[in-house]
Order: structure tokens, then C-alpha cells, then sequence
């Protein structure tokens, strides 16, 4: 994405219109001498690879889940994996792309080339001379592609939570909030923003690929499940944390790292253009800035935890690069290397004492989800005044209070009516013995005793 004094002429007009449709910050677009079919090419295999890279993130969460549960918990994490992002590829079709883009015009039969734009855009390029005809022939990138790309965005927002309210959580129940999340929560407040609503037009909030819109929106939705769902039996016990280690840090390590790779879609995509040579150099910046903060997040945690506990800690590194990935994503176009590196390392830091920070007000996350995505997504965003001069202190964070307060909320409140209905915790007979047994009726490891 680029700062509006890059963009001119009718590289501005094609830009404008293509916002409602589109989710990050702005867009770069092509220079006139780029032919117009060369550059909606190259954005729709921009927003195609940047898509697939987020779809891995998929097997990321469920192995960085399936390492940290315990083993007679695994099966039902990598269930409700594959189950939320499932339920949010369909809901986001049936309902949330319409509400986050309410100019849009996606539905079965949509005009592969651009039926997306809809009637302000094709109103906005005729006004500057570029007749109806191109905008059906051409448009910005090819509608699937813009689709594809964004329903991977609200896939993460879902996965943030599962990991977050593992081991006690009926699966229905939590299917059902997934639901409610993916096709209406979500998608309403990214439309505050990137479908070009009143925070980005009234208070120019700043989020380039969602550290506050997708990442704090999980965080948010996890904390509400996590007061209501207590915390898991004999975590807090005679006023001590009891650990419970997970199964396998080899798996959430490999998560981890299938996260670090797929971030590169999520942040690099987000960018939303590669049809001219400034787009194509600041998506080669947004990967760069990308790893330094992941880079930096992990070392961050390593160093800290060697200092307070005299051992590193593997599970706080992992959470650190992701820590450095979330805190890099409000804003990875605008910052150079160092200043990358700082924002990630403070991510990192700050997971380091938010997980004991939880511990001590009770609030059991499994996976450090909350610290990681809520936490740094709210740090991240408030970066972004550091390094993009259009950002404003009082934007970004009164932007993060009203979207915070909305997912609270709303999340909470649907919590609660799914206690009373359906009850959402399960037995704790049934916790003991595990998911996998007592939901399920299977085991991830059957050979090996939980």
C-alpha cells in the first residue's frame, strides 16, 4: 500500500475504486504505460498466492494447537480446525463479504472480471474518462481472486479463538459461536474499515492487514469465551499455577513456522497491487519487514525468559514470533528494518509478561492466544504512529476501543446465551477423561497413554 502522495492521475481513480472492495489500507496501482490487462493479471495471482500462503496458516494454527493441548486433547483441536474454517469459507460467502463490502456485488454468476466494483466505482472511472466497458473487462483484479483473499482473513479471525478456549469446550457450541463470528461479527466490524466506513473516513484509522481488524478481533472474542468458560480443572489450585504442558512441542513448532510462512501472503497480499515496479518493491519490503519483526519477537523472548527463569522457554519463543508477526501487520510498508525489528521485539516482550499476567488474574488461555493476538494487535496498531506519518494517536486508538468494545460485547453476550441454552463447558468427568474420548470417541495417539 502506498501513501496518497505516491498516487495520481489515473493510477488514483482505478485505486479509489477499487477500496470498497478490496479490505487493506489503500492500494498501489499501475502506472498508464502498464497494459490494464497485465496489471489486473498480476493483482489477481498477488491476491491467488497471497491467498494460499493464508490458507496454510490453517495447518499452522491446528499443529501449533495440536502440539500445545495435552495428548487426549489433540483430536478435537485439529477437528475444530478443519470445522471453523470450513464454516467460515461458507458463512463469509452466504453473508459476511456483502455485509464487509456493502458496495460490493458478489453473488453466484458474479462477472469473473469485474463485477465486484459495482456501480461507485464504475462511476467513479467514468467520471475521470475510463468508459463502463473497462471496468467490466478488466476491473481492478479478478473477483474470485479478491473473494479468496479476503475469506482467508476471516478463517484466522476464527482460529485465533479455538486455540485460546481448548480442553473444556463443547464442540457445538463453540461451532455455533464460530458462526455467528465468521458470517457477522467479523465482517461488520471490518466494514468499519476496510469496506470504507466511519473509522477509516472519519477518525483515518490505519490497519494495512489487520492487527486490530483480524487479529485483537479474535483476541477480543477469546477473552469474552475465556471469562465465561473458567479455567481448566487444577490450572489454578491453592493459590498456584499449576502448568500443563502440551504434547508436542515438535508439532507447535512446525505450527509456528507454517505460521512465519504464511504471514508473508497475509502482510505481502495485503499490499493489494503488483502491477508496477513500486508495488512489486514494496511487497519485497513487506516480506522483509515482516521477518525482522518475527525474527525479533522470538529473540526478544528468548533473551527475556533466559533473564527471568534462568532457562529459555520454547512455547514463549513461539509465541514471540508470532508476537513480532502480529505487531508487524497494522502497519509492515512504512517502517524500515529497524524500525521493524523494535516493533517485533516489543511484541515479543510484551508476551513474556502478559501470559503470567493472566495466570494471576485467572483467565486460562491454552495457546497464548489473547497475549499474542489481542495484546500485540493493540500494540501493533498503536505502531503504526511511529512509522506513517498519516497515523494519528487519537485514530488509532479510539478506533481500537470502539471495535474492541463491539467484538467484547457482542462476543460475551453470545456467549452467555450459549450457556444458558446449550451450556458450553463440558463435564468434568468428561474434561478428565478428554475430548478426544468423550467427544469424539477417538484418539489422536491411541497407542500412547494421555
Amino acid at each position: 500500500m502506498k501513501t496518497f502522495g505516491k498516487i495520481s492521475g489515473i493510477a488514483a481513480a482505478l485505486t479509489v475504486a477499487a477500496l470498497p472492495a478490496v479490505a487493506q489500507d489503500g492500494a498501489g496501482a499501475a502506472p498508464s504505460a502498464v497494459p490494464t490487462d497485465t496489471v489486473w493479471i498480476l493483482n489477481t495471482l498477488l491476491f491467488l498466492i497471497g491467498g494460499f500462503l493464508v490458507f496454510f496458516m490453517a495447518a499452522g494454527f491446528a499443529m501449533l494447537e495440536a502440539g500445545l493441548v495435552r495428548g487426549k486433547n489433540v483430536a478435537m483441536q485439529c477437528l475444530k480446525n478443519m470445522a471453523l474454517f470450513s464454516i467460515a469459507s461458507v458463512m463469509y460467502y452466504l453473508i459476511g463479504y456483502n455485509l464487509m463490502y456493502p458496495l460490493g456485488n458478489w453473488s453466484i454468476g458474479t462477472d469473473e472480471t469485474g463485477g465486484y466494483l459495482g456501480a461507485f466505482a464504475t462511476a467513479v472511472l467514468e467520471a475521470v474518462g475510463i468508459g463502463a466497458d473497462s471496468v467490466d473487462d478488466y476491473g481492478y483484479a479478478s473477483t474470485g481472486s479478491d473473494f479468496f483473499f479476503q475469506v482467508m482473513f476471516c478463517a484466522t479471525t476464527a482460529s485465533i479463538v479455538s486455540g485460546a478456549l481448548a480442553e473444556r469446550i463443547k464442540l457445538w457450541p463453540f461451532l455455533i459461536f464460530i458462526t455467528i463470528l465468521t458470517g457477522i461479527i467479523y465482517p461488520i466490524q471490518a466494514s468499519w474499515k476496510w469496506g470504507g466506513g466511519f473509522l477509516d473516513t472519519q477518525f483515518g484509522f490505519l490497519d494495512f492487514a489487520g492487527s486490530t481488524v483480524v487479529h485483537s478481533v479474535g483476541g477480543w472474542a477469546a477473552l469474552a469465551g475465556a471469562l465465561i468458560l473458567g479455567p481448566r480443572l487444577g490450572k489454578y489450585k491453592d493459590g498456584r499455577v499449576h502448568p500443563m504442558p502440551g504434547s508436542n512441542l515438535t508439532l507447535a513448532t512446525l505450527g509456528t513456522f507454517i505460521l512465519w510462512l504464511g504471514w508473508f501472503g497475509f502482510n505481502g497480499g495485503s499490499q493489494l497491487a503488483m502491477g508496477s515496479i513500486s508495488d512489486a518493491a514494496d511487497v519485497s519490503r513487506i516480506f522483509v519487514n515482516t521477518n525482522a519483526a518475527a525474527a525479533a519477537g522470538a529473540l526478544a523472548a528468548l533473551v527475556l525468559t533466559q533473564i527471568l527463569y534462568k532457562k529459555p522457554d520454547l512455547t514463549m519463543v513461539l509465541n514471540g514470533a508470532l508476537a513480532g508477526l502480529v505487531s508487524i501487520t497494522a502497519e509492515p510498508l512504512t517502517p524500515g528494518m529497524g524500525w521493524a525489528t523494535i516493533i517485533g521485539a516489543v511484541g515479543g516482550i510484551i508476551v513474556v509478561f502478559a501470559v503470567p499476567f493472566l495466570d494471576k488474574l485467572k483467565i486460562d488461555d491454552v495457546v497464548g492466544a489473547i497475549p499474542v493476538h489481542l495484546f500485540c494487535g493493540i500494540w501493533g496498531t498503536i505502531a503504526v504512529c511511529i512509522t506513517n506519518p498519516e497515523a494519528s494517536f487519537s485514530g488509532q486508538i479510539i478506533s481500537i476501543v470502539i471495535v474492541g468494545a463491539f467484538v467484547f460485547v457482542s462476543s460475551f453476550v453470545l456467549w452467555m446465551i450459549l450457556k444458558a441454552v446449550t451450556g458450553i463447558r463440558v463435564s468434568a468427568d468428561d474434561e478428565m477423561l478428554g475430548l478426544d474420548k468423550a467427544e469424539l470417541g477417538m484418539e489422536a495417539y491411541p497407542e500412547f497413554k494421555s
